[in-house]
């Protein structure tokens, strides 16, 4: 947070310029092998004939099968109903394999779509006194099926917690001994194993190794490349437009303390969805996402602690007489803000137009929690845990971010009742603002504490309990664990909410990526470079 003092406004930040520039604005993509009128033509035909195979799998371990294919390709979203169907007859049929593999992708499949299956089915793997067979550690698909079904676990099932280190400790020791692809995908599931992995990077990595696969489907290999290369046109025209508002609004508001990041905004906003039909809720996401970061730059870097208090006055009242009360530098920002939202109804339908309400209501909350923030600082006040905690991942963005992320969606996730639970904030909203938060408070410890931040949980944690910073580290790392837990068990309980859930689980997903190895990817953006440009720039060769 920003000192007090009357210097503060002319206050430089400490943010590196945008690695992009007007890059996405300017770029024109070379040509590709093929035609888009030719892929899309391709795709199609190519569809048609992946949706028969739905209809020629013969045994649950085929339909399995295909359901994992098609979802780690990053195509199931073309068969959504299809598989849904598949996997609730799975699940209510009998299934007696003893293949550790089948079992656990079966556990995995379901438990991701909200059907519940107990834990117990692993019973049959283990000997009298509850232990893994020995048998097990020459198996290492089915360790690794094992590892990654594991990681769905819920509050109050600690043998999922067990099977997670055995299965760890198994694939550790065998890793140098493993064939490729089997290599390759073990050493990414150690990393972050698969129900937390971001699904788009998951796809390009298996989209190579596809074909080594004994029982692959060139067909379906086809299809998963078309399908990414129509996408990534696509996505390349949003990330022009995007450029383009965001460089005007950047210019006409003048907040370039701010940090220049909306080609990483909209990366964050692809986490949560990255299909054909979300053109509109991805866009709005991302401008939502845009607000967050301009909105806490100013709380944090450049306002005093009194333009605090006046912009959260202005933006609770939220009209634009309110102005009188902001400084010069604040009333454009003010201004365009207003218009913003404005720009959300009109891109909406007559009925859609209450859900922006909702978003907004939202936003208050963050800045009035972000003025929170300004009084603890500027009144060099240490908060307890507990209060820290309950502002903090308010401040985080997610609960204001899960909320816009529904705006946009089409009428079967964007319900009155998905956005009243979004809006609440709990479960699924909660543990996302939670894992948020602790991330990003683990990087900024081990980074360093910058003179202008507020106090991080971490060291709230440490004064209050008298304890190292290690125990302190270690319980946020079972908090977010926690809180994988509470996302894990939100689809069993609030299952008719799943079309708007799985978003926001989505963007719990990329926290990890976000915050890889503690260090803040989406401020120090140098490192999500490479990325963003296998994802939106470099097609993939057909």
């Amino acid at each position: 947070m920003a000192p007090c003092n009357a210097n503060v406004a002319e206050k430089a930040s400490d943010f590196h310029p945008t690695v992009w520039g007007d890059f996405f604005i300017n770029y024109t993509p070379e040509p590709l092998q093929k035609s888009e009128e030719w892929m899309a033509e391709r795709a199609n035909q190519l569809k048609e004939k992946i949706s028969g195979l739905f209809e020629a799998c013969t045994t649950t371990v085929e339909q399995m099968n295909l359901v994992d294919t098609l979802q780690h390709l990053g195509i199931d979203h073309h068969f959504n109903k299809q598989i849904l169907s598949m996997l609730s007859s799975i699940h209510g049929g009998e299934f007696n394999s003893t293949s550790l593999h089948e079992v656990a992708l079966r556990f995995r499949l379901l438990r991701q779509q909200g059907f519940w299956v107990s834990p117990d089915v692993f019973n049959k793997f283990k000997d009298k006194k509850g232990a893994f067979d020995v048998d097990l550690t020459n198996d290492p698909r089915g360790l690794l099926s094992l590892y990654n079904a594991a990681y769905l676990f819920t509050h109050g099932e600690p043998e999922l917690e067990e099977t997670i280190l055995f299965a760890r400790q198994h694939l550790e020791s065998m890793r140098s001994s493993l064939e490729y692809p089997l290599d390759q995908q073990v050493k990414r599931a150690l990393h972050l194993p698969l129900p937390r992995t971001f699904r788009r990077v998951e796809t390009l990595h298996y989209i190579s190794e596809y074909k080594g696969e004994p029982t692959h489907n060139s067909s379906i290999l086809e299809f998963a490349k078309l399908d990414f290369n129509l996408l990534q046109r696509l996505h390349l025209k949003e990330l022009k437009a995007l450029s383009r508002w965001w460089k005007d609004l950047y210019k006409e508001v003048g907040l370039t303390y701010s940090r220049d990041r909306v080609v990483e905004c909209y990366l964050w906003s692809y986490t949560a969805f990255y299909e054909q039909e979300y053109t509109r809720a991805r866009m709005i996401l991302a401008k939502i996402i845009a607000l967050i970061i301009l909105t806490d730059d100013t709380y944090d870097v450049r306002a005093t602690l009194e333009e605090c208090r006046k912009l959260n006055e202005a933006i609770q009242r939220w009209e634009e007489s309110a102005i009188s009360l902001l400084p010069e530098y604040l009333k454009k920002f003010y201004l365009k803000l207003i218009s913003i939202f404005k720009e959300f109804e009109d891109e909406l339908k007559p009925h859609e137009k209450y859900r922006v309400a909702f978003s907004r209501k939202a936003y208050q909350i963050l800045s009035s929690n972000y003025l929170q923030e300004a009084e603890w600082f500027h009144g060099g006040y240490k908060p307890s845990f507990k209060d820290q905690v309950n502002v903090s991942t308010v401040c985080s963005g997610a609960p204001f971010a899960c909320v816009g992320l529904i705006v946009g969606m089409g009428d079967d996730a964007a319900t009155k009742e998905a956005l009243e639970w979004a809006f609440g904030c709990t479960d699924a909203v909660k543990a996302c603002a939670e894992v948020t938060r602790f991330l990003n408070d683990l990087a900024s410890f081990k980074r360093g504490k910058n003179k202008n931040d507020v106090a991080s949980s971490v060291e709230c944690y440490i004064s209050e309990h008298g304890v190292t910073s290690e125990i302190a580290l270690a319980k946020i790392g079972s908090l977010i664990e926690d809180a994988w837990k509470t996302t894990n068990g939100a689809r069993f309980e609030r299952r008719e909410l799943l079309p708007a859930m799985q978003r926001v689980i989505n963007i719990t997903i990329s926290m990890p990526f976000m915050y890889n190895d503690k260090k803040d990817a989406f401020t120090n953006s140098n490192s999500l470079k490479g990325v963003i440009k296998r994802l939106f720039v470099n097609p993939i060769p057909l």
